[in-house]
């Protein structure tokens, strides 16, 4: 018996949709055991992956009139042996590691501060101490703001949150951050440990300061998007002592 072309469209269909589904469903379980799988690895709830992928698809606010960041962190003990050896500030006194100093819009060549804006000199106590797990130092907030995020070409909130989403780009090697006892190290290897522990970060991409025998601050490169990239007056004017010491956090 012969079949007609309207005839055999519709047996094709109903062999066909059932199959797509069957498909589909396959795709979607296999993405799903995928999460889990990355949960289980990195010990991260699944639900929190995927919060974590959402916060990241986020657009960054691009700040303009300017080449590149500098996000520069700050080894607090160093600071404090200085500045507060008492330890009566906030900053000393809780035992930081690595803080943020700034965020500072950068040009291939110097760098722009003290920029006019509509913004007021004044950061909010209300938005200060929302950084203070990064940054524990309302006087320290307020600095940074004039001098450096009022040149971003941001809003104080916006400045902020670009800070912020730096820093949390930047993971740092627990035997970095967490230091006991007072150690040696030179610029080289803080650098290394730090490009391995960022893919995409290189050596001509940060710098390592020091002053005074001590590991004073490392500064990274990023472009608007917090993407990093490479810097060369920044990398050239890292530490140039052969070794330096890493003091202990209170």
């Amino acid at each position: 018996m012969r079949l007609s072309a309207v005839s055999l469209v519709r047996d094709c269909r109903r062999l066909f949709l059932p199959l797509v589904g069957v498909l589909l469903l396959a795709a979607c379980s296999g993405e799903g055991e995928q999460q889990k799988e990355t949960a289980r690895r990195t010990g991260t709830p699944a639900s929190a992956s995927v919060a974590s992928a959402q916060v990241k698809a986020q657009s960054i606010p691009l700040g303009s009139g300017f080449d590149f960041y500098v996000l520069s962190l700050s080894w607090s003990p160093s600071w404090c042996i200085e500045n507060d050896p008492s330890g009566r500030t906030e900053q000393c006194a809780a035992g930081h590691g690595f803080i943020v100093h700034g965020l500072w819009p950068q040009n291939e060549q110097g760098y722009p501060q003290f920029c006019r804006t509509r913004e007021s000199d004044r950061v909010p106590e209300a938005l200060g101490r929302t950084l203070f797990d990064i940054m524990p130092s309302m006087g320290l907030i307020g600095h940074e703001w004039r001098k450096h995020g009022s040149c971003s070409g941001l809003s104080q909130k916006d400045y902020f949150t670009v800070l912020r989403a730096a820093r949390e780009k930047v993971t740092i090697p627990p035997a970095l951050q967490s230091v006991e006892t007072h150690r040696r190290t030179t610029a080289a290897e803080i650098e290394t440990a730090l490009s391995a522990a960022n893919p995409g970060l290189r050596d001509d991409g940060l710098a390592v300061t020091c002053a005074e025998g001590r590991i004073e601050e490392v500064r990274i490169c990023f472009n608007a998007d917090l993407s990093f990239r490479t810097c060369s007056e920044i990398d050239r004017g890292g530490c140039k002592r052969k070794n330096f010491n890493q003091p202990p956090m209170p």
